[in-house]
């Protein structure tokens, strides 16, 4: 089955979250995260996103994310593959 379509409207509040395989870390130390966030930062200058809230764990992550242009799903495919943080070497 589907997933069902992603609602899109501007000056929405989206709960994102990843987390890795397996609920494997995805952060393996203070750098990774420092990294992960420097990459968020300019995700969220590029989609002009408002970031209200964010939480770094271990294994997973989770962002409050507020999309003045409707744009949720441009950030998630240009940012898949820049977004993962130990998988992809941030």
């Amino acid at each position: 089955m589907a997933r069902p379509l992603r609602l899109e409207y501007a000056g929405a509040l989206y709960h994102v979250t990843a987390r890795g395989n397996a609920r494997q870390d995805i952060f393996l130390d203070d750098e990774d995260r420092r990294r992960f966030l420097g990459v968020l930062e300019r995700v969220v200058a590029r989609f002009h996103l408002l970031l209200h809230a964010y939480c770094l764990m271990n294994s997973h992550f989770h962002l409050l994310v507020e999309t003045p242009e409707a744009n949720l799903t441009s950030v998630v495919n240009s940012g898949r593959h820049r977004l993962q943080p130990h998988a992809a070497g941030c």
